[in-house]
């Protein structure tokens, strides 16, 4: 039985978007299923997929929080 975790922040991935729809969830639901199936031959209705929306201010890229990171590469550019 796999369980497969994802992971995605809560920033949407449109302008104005907060967060992933109902239909990017069950899309990706399906891509996991089925890439398990596909690779471990484990059947559709064997494995349990789990998305978790991750707020921007509870990760971190490069040691810094997101948007600080962020600021530090947009004044390279």
């Amino acid at each position: 039985m796999p369980v497969v975790t994802i992971q995605i922040t809560r920033e949407g991935t449109t302008p104005g978007a907060d967060a992933t729809t109902a239909e990017q969830k069950a899309a990706l639901i399906k891509g996991a299923s089925e890439l398990m199936l596909q690779v471990l031959g484990k059947p559709l209705d064997s494995t349990f997929v789990v998305i978790e929306e991750v707020p921007l201010e509870n990760w971190g890229w490069g040691g810094l929080p997101v948007p600080e990171y962020r600021r530090s590469k947009a004044a390279i550019a």
